[in-house]
Formats: structure tokens, C-alpha cells, sequence
């Protein structure tokens, strides 16, 4: 199913399903056994009246066993002979033996005139206790489920089983039953009802889940027509509708439009990239094209050391451009463990042409150690020296230090410095505040951005301050090798 809609009322109506059927099934177990623990109260009480009788010597023929449809009885003695009836019991089963012809036991109750003799003398002596009488037996009787035949109509029954002893000393066991026809008629009611039942609650269930789910997935509906639309129109400034709710839906519409922010952002950032990337070239490009073309016509005229110059600032800028290009596609920074301060000093000491002699600070070493591209952190340190020397008017100074677990690079110099309303903003590519004097000096704007990036994708940041009353201060720091 493709539909979340058809798979969340699939769903919905399967775990209802298993849910009424477990407890369906549950509910009849329970009153399947609240029925029969009835039924097995009541053959206690046919059997425990039985018992009674047979404890005060009641002949097996003149037991009184009642109705012997509802209840139906069977005496044994201690050897499993059956010798008491109830009327018109024809069959039995469930009770340990299923004859029901009853058969001469010895020491059974004397009938007829010793009857009526004995009966005076209990008259007689009714005040005080008989110590030859029998008991019943007042341990928990053993109930078992089996069927009965009486006057030809054969039922289940439960029956309940108790000892009793007669004053003769003879231990006799009377099974007496119950019908379990009420517990059957009613477990079969409720069964029926539950199975009418069901196919109409899951209809309902699926019904109520398929319209909520459409409901609660309209917005999700509106959000995806309105990307397929800016899919198609390719205008990354439309945003998706956000519904009024605070549910999972509207929170998925407000990362959908900040996400189409961002990648708005992206793309402006991107346009703009190429845009200031080819007005730098084309100013590069525009003045070697007119020397050599000069030099072609008049070749005592060729400026050698501008064509150069030009060449080596096309070069800078390409190379600029490409290390930008490789960051943007989420190039990651080396592993290797450097020393920062034997870079700084290596670094110092190539600048041989520098305008103003650079001032390095090194302790001794140890506790410098960072981790990281070579080749990318010699890039920063680099373009960091180069700001100072465009902008220094007489002295430009490097200082690395250990700082809070990692490692500081600070460049200073007595400059102009930076406005700290733009100190961030230097940050950002192909940004100049003195656009006359960067273009002179061959800057391009690319330096200060490319540095921070590089240190942000090491761990570490790249900050701008002010260096006193006059001058500007720039500090790298990097986290310590581990």
C-alpha cells in the first residue's frame, strides 16, 4: 500500500482486532469460570445434603436426592461399588465409574421395622449426642466435568464429590452434579454476540482512523504541492504554508522553510561568488590584454614587470578560488600533528620582500603541537601576515602561545585598524573596506574569509579586535593535539 492513509487504518483496525479478540476471549474464559464455579457451588451443596443423610444412616432407598435432572447423584462405597442412585439416572460418566444399577454392600443402614425402632429410640434420646453417629467430611470436595443420562435426556454436568461416614464406620463417596446447560447458553450467547459485533466495531475503527489520518495529513499534502511547485518554478524566496497547530506537522513546515532559507541563502551566496569572482578576473585579465597587446604594436613599450605582476595575481586569485571551491565541497583538514609555532617561524622567514619587517614571538618548543593540513594552516598563516603587511604602517608582529588547551596565534600591527561595527563583516568574501587600496595592492578580498574557514573546519575560530589605541589584531586559535 502506498498510502499512508490505507496503512495507518490497516493498522489501526489489525491492533484493534487482536485487542478485542484477546479481551473477547478473555471474557469468556471468565465467565465460562464464574458459571461453572456456580454450578460446582451447587453440586456441593446436592452432594454435602446427600452426605448428610447417608452420615445418620439414611437406607440407600429412602435418600432423598431431588429432582434427578437438575441434580443427579451417585453413592459408592469404599471399594467403588456403586450403591445409591438417584430416580431415572440411566448413564454417568465423570465421576470414577459409570454404572448406575446400585449393588448389596456390606454394613449398609437396616430397613423396615428396625427402621422405625431405631427411629423411636433417636425420638428417645434426641437430647443428647449419639457417639456411634457418622460425619461428613468437611474437606474441599473434587469437582470434574462429565454428562449424565436422565429419564433418556443426556447433558453435561459439573459434579462435585464428598466423603461422608456412617456410624457403621463405612466411608461412602456421593457425587452429586449440576447442570452446566446455562454456563454453555451463555458463553455461546456472549460468544455470538461478540462475533456479530466485531466485523462492525473494525469497520468503525477503520472508518474513524482512515478520516482522521486524512485530516491530520491535509497540511502534509499542502506542503508537498507547494515543493513541487517550487521544484518546478525554481523560486527558492515561495515557503511552504504552516499550519496554526504545534503538532509533529507544523514543526516539519517550519524546518521545510527554514531549510528553503538557507539553501536561498546557499544560492544568492553562490550567485554572488561567481559574480565577484569574475569581476576580479576580468580586472586582472582586462590589464595583461592591453600590455600584450600594446607590447605586440610597440614592443619597446611592453611593461614586462606589469604583465607579470597581472599573471601572478591571476594566479593567486585561481588558486584563491579553488581552495574555496574544495572547502564549499566539504574538504576535510589532515591529521598530521604540526608544530604552529615552527610553522610561524618558517613562514616569517621566507617573507624576504616583505615592506615591513615582521616581529615573531616563539617560546621554546613544546605544547604547540596541533592537528591539521599542513599546506591549509600555512595558507592562514599566510594571509593573516599578508593583512597585516597591506594595511601596517611601520611594524607587524606574530605571537603563538598556549591557551586554554589549544594553541594562539596573534598578528598585530599599527595600522589603520578595523571598524568594530566591521569586524565581522571582513569576514565574508570578497568583502574590502578600502576597495581603492586592496585593488591596488592586488587584494582581493578572499584572504580573511578563506582563514576562517580553514580554522573553523580545524576545531578551531578566527576573530578580529582592535590592537590598542591604533592598529588592528587578529587571533587563530587551534585546538591542542590529543
Amino acid at each position: 500500500m502506498r498510502s499512508v492513509r490505507a496503512r495507518a487504518a490497516l493498522g489501526a483496525t489489525v491492533v484493534v482486532a487482536l485487542a478485542v479478540v484477546a479481551a473477547g476471549l478473555a471474557v469468556l474464559l471468565v465467565l465460562r469460570a464464574n458459571l461453572t464455579d456456580q454450578a460446582g457451588l451447587q453440586a456441593e451443596v446436592a452432594a454435602r445434603e446427600t452426605a448428610g443423610q447417608l452420615a445418620l444412616d439414611v437406607p440407600y432407598d429412602k435418600l432423598e436426592t431431588g429432582d434427578g435432572e437438575d441434580h443427579p447423584v451417585q453413592v459408592t462405597d469404599e471399594d467403588g461399588r456403586v450403591v445409591a442412585v438417584s430416580e431415572d439416572l440411566e448413564a454417568i460418566s465423570g465421576t470414577g465409574t459409570d454404572r448406575v444399577t446400585p449393588q448389596p454392600s456390606p454394613a449398609a443402614p437396616e430397613t423396615g421395622d428396625d427402621d422405625r425402632d431405631r427411629d423411636d429410640d433417636d425420638d428417645d434420646d434426641a437430647a443428647s449426642a449419639d457417639p456411634g453417629r457418622g460425619e461428613v467430611s468437611t474437606d474441599e470436595p473434587h469437582f470434574s466435568n462429565g454428562t449424565a443420562t436422565v429419564d433418556g435426556d443426556r447433558a453435561a454436568y459439573r459434579f462435585a464429590s464428598v466423603e461422608a461416614t456412617n456410624s457403621a464406620g463405612l466411608t461412602l463417596t456421593v457425587h452429586a452434579g449440576a447442570p452446566l446447560a446455562a454456563e454453555q447458553r451463555a458463553v455461546a450467547s456472549v460468544r455470538g454476540a461478540m462475533l456479530a459485533g466485531l466485523p462492525v466495531v473494525l469497520l468503525v475503527v477503520a472508518g474513524v482512523t482512515w478520516l482522521v489520518t486524512r485530516r491530520a495529513l491535509r497540511p502534509v499534502e499542502g506542503i508537498r504541492r507547494e515543493m513541487a511547485a517550487i521544484t518546478a518554478s525554481e523560486d527558492l524566496s515561495r515557503r511552504v504554508p504552516e499550519p496554526a497547530s504545534r503538532d509533529e506537522i507544523a514543526r516539519l513546515a517550519r524546518t521545510t522553510n527554514e531549510t528553503l532559507t538557507a539553501l536561498e541563502a546557499s544560492v544568492d551566496r553562490q550567485r554572488r561568488f561567481v559574480a565577484d569572482a569574475s569581476h576580479e578576473l576580468r580586472s586582472p585579465i582586462a590589464s595583461l590584454r592591453t600590455q600584450l597587446e600594446v607590447g605586440a604594436a610597440h614592443p619597446e613599450l611592453l611593461d614586462v614587470a606589469g604583465a607579470v605582476a597581472d599573471t601572478v595575481r591571476l594566479q593567486v586569485l585561481a588558486a584563491d578560488l579553488l581552495l574555496l571551491a574544495r572547502l564549499d565541497a566539504g574538504e576535510r583538514p589532515g591529521n598530521a600533528r604540526l608544530d604552529l609555532g615552527a610553522l610561524v617561524r618558517e613562514e616569517v622567514s621566507q617573507r624576504v620582500g616583505d615592506r615591513i619587517p615582521v616581529t615573531v614571538s616563539v617560546p621554546e618548543p613544546g605544547g604547540l603541537e596541533v592537528t591539521g593540513s599542513r599546506g591549509q594552516l600555512v595558507r592562514v598563516i599566510g594571509n593573516l601576515l599578508d593583512n597585516a603587511e597591506r594595511h601596517a604602517e611601520s611594524s607587524v608582529a606574530v605571537e603563538v602561545r598556549a591557551e586554554r588547551g589549544g594553541v594562539a596565534v596573534v598578528v598585530t600591527d599599527d595600522g589603520a585598524g578595523v571598524p568594530e561595527a566591521e569586524r565581522e563583516r571582513i569576514f565574508e568574501r570578497f568583502v574590502r573596506l578600502d576597495d581603492a587600496r586592496a585593488r591596488d595592492d592586488g587584494g582581493a578580498g578572499l584572504g580573511l574569509a578563506i582563514a576562517r574557514d580553514v580554522a573553523g573546519r580545524h576545531g578551531g575560530r578566527l576573530t578580529a579586535a582592535g590592537a590598542g589605541e591604533r592598529g588592528a589584531r587578529f587571533e587563530l586559535w587551534l585546538p591542542g593535539s590529543r
